[in-house]
């Protein structure tokens, strides 16, 4: 199966609608980390059948959960997910990625320019430091435990916001850790086609005062 049938048949699995053009890009953009990950160490991964399952449909498991969102922050988006595929198919959606790995923001700005992407800016910095991209949902994908994350960023989340952390198995102690005044708003399994792995969305949002 080619790359394109296998994105085709991952999008179906997932209930989800992105038009042919969306979805070019989407391959578009698997080419570009498959080319720059030679030399800048983007992903473990290197296999292009991978490529496709475990970073762009699993990137577009997100997006039922950000459908009411205006601004996203990616928070060590790395190689751009969810961050990159969640702006391909979302153009009105105004999304910052953060990485403080400069090789990183380095492919991060020619995917962005290459792919035309003019909704997607990024700072290369630590989230500590970030102070003006503040944004309604605030998301990452194996960035750092709950608390940290939370913690970390909380000052970036817009009023009425809410935190969407993509995880891997159940993250029970990571929800323990969490401080009080936070809520966890649901814990969610997500069913990515293609890859044979425990996948999780964890949605949080602060108490209210």
């Amino acid at each position: 199966m080619n790359q394109a049938q296998q994105l085709r048949d991952g999008i179906q699995a997932l209930g989800l609608d992105i038009d042919e053009a969306k979805q070019a890009k989407l391959l578009d953009y698997a080419a570009l980390l498959q080319k720059w990950n030679k030399t800048y160490n983007l992903t473990a991964l290197r296999d292009p059948a991978q490529t496709v399952s475990h970073h762009l449909l699993d990137s577009l498991t997100l997006l039922p959960y950000i459908e009411h969102a205006q601004t996203m922050l990616d928070v060590g988006s790395g190689g751009g997910q969810p961050g990159i595929p969640t702006a391909i198919c979302r153009p009105d959606l105004d999304i910052t990625l953060l990485d403080a790995n400069t090789k990183k923001t380095a492919f991060l700005q020619q995917a962005v320019i290459e792919l035309g992407l003019k909704n997607v800016r990024i700072i290369s910095g630590r989230v500590e430091a970030a102070a003006d991209c503040r944004a309604d949902v605030i998301t990452s994908r194996a960035f750092a435990e709950l608390a940290d994350f939370v913690n970390w960023t909380e000052h970036l989340l817009k009023d009425g916001g809410y935190w969407a952390a993509m995880k891997g198995v159940y993250p029970q102690e990571e929800i323990d850790k969490l401080p009080e005044s936070v809520a966890v708003e649901k814990v969610e399994a997500l069913h990515v086609p293609q890859l044979n792995a425990e996948r999780h969305i964890v949605i949080i949002r602060k108490k209210a005062v």
